[in-house]
């Protein structure tokens, strides 16, 4: 029996391991591998593909220009769901944002901190990114894309005198149709709240969501910035994955993203895909 062409063809163009591979059960934030693509964009890309990644969250481009950048996504079969944007070009620069997310590809676009001063949030902060986050979002809805807040645990600190948090106050006037959210799970579990509550708190406003444990032990913290060295393999930390991942999906979360920020992400990336995929 001949061989069929198109079965050539797929041979020749992945090796026979890259076609046995599975593929990684969600999609990776490059910023995990940040010092390795620093050093090597073309090999770390390979290295993200070669480990079953096919969708991306980008994080900036490392030196090179946004379509550069695509090319080697493209090269490697990687998609880019979702870009990083400052709240500096949210404010000052819509086009550039909406741009540099076309051009990857990418639906939607991220913000992953709002301005403020020392580690105190208070109401003019909320405000202005409110404000902003409603402007930006109109002019990239129009384009065809989705701004999505992404939780760094500051916004969970108490309004003065009430019982309700700068979160809690914020969503309700983000426009949905505009603005929408990404839970990074640590940084609901930092501040001491629990990732399924606000998931049920805030019904189908969760578009996207990234993966990240925590060493259990690691205190609470209200200000945005942790070790990062406290970030461990995927479902061996006390932030709850697995119960996360089977409300989530419940819950309209649309994409999912592991993010590791410590110094060991590389070695530990396999053991979290291990662990999701063995999740039922």
């Amino acid at each position: 029996m001949k061989t069929p062409l198109l079965t050539i063809l797929l041979l020749a163009a992945f090796p026979a391991a890259t076609l046995a591979q599975q593929t990684a059960p969600v999609g990776l934030e490059l910023y995990s591998f940040r010092d390795q693509f620093k050093a090597d964009v073309p090999g770390t890309m390979a290295k993200v593909r070669q480990m079953g990644f096919r969708e991306v969250e980008v994080a900036g481009t490392y030196g090179m220009t946004p379509e550069a950048f695509r090319k080697e996504l493209d090269k490697n079969g990687l998609k880019a769901i979702s870009t990083a944007a400052s709240f500096d070009d949210l404010e000052n620069n819509v086009p550039k944002v909406i741009n540099e997310a076309k051009v990857l590809g990418a639906k939607y676009v991220i913000c992953a901190w709002i301005p403020h001063t020392a580690d105190l949030f208070t109401q003019g902060d909320a405000d202005r990114a409110i404000d902003v986050f409603n402007t930006a979002g109109k002019l990239l809805a129009d384009e065809k894309l989705m701004l999505c807040y992404h939780t760094h645990g500051y916004e969970f600190q108490k309004i003065p005198d009430m019982q309700a948090t700068y979160f809690d106050y914020m969503v309700p006037q983000l426009d949905p149709k505009a603005v929408n959210l990404e839970m990074d799970v640590y940084w609901v579990k930092a501040p001491g709240e629990d990732p399924v509550a606000i998931l049920k708190k805030f019904p189908k406003r969760f578009l996207l969501a990234h993966l990240k444990d925590r060493k259990p032990g690691t205190p609470n913290t209200m200000t945005g910035h942790d070790d990062v060295e406290s970030n461990i393999v995927l479902g061996a930390g006390d932030v709850g994955i697995a119960a996360f991942m089977a409300a989530a999906k419940k819950a309209g979360v649309k994409h999912f993203f592991i993010e590791d920020e410590s110094s060991r992400s590389m070695d530990q990336m396999p053991k979290s895909i291990a662990f999701l995929r063995g999740l039922k």
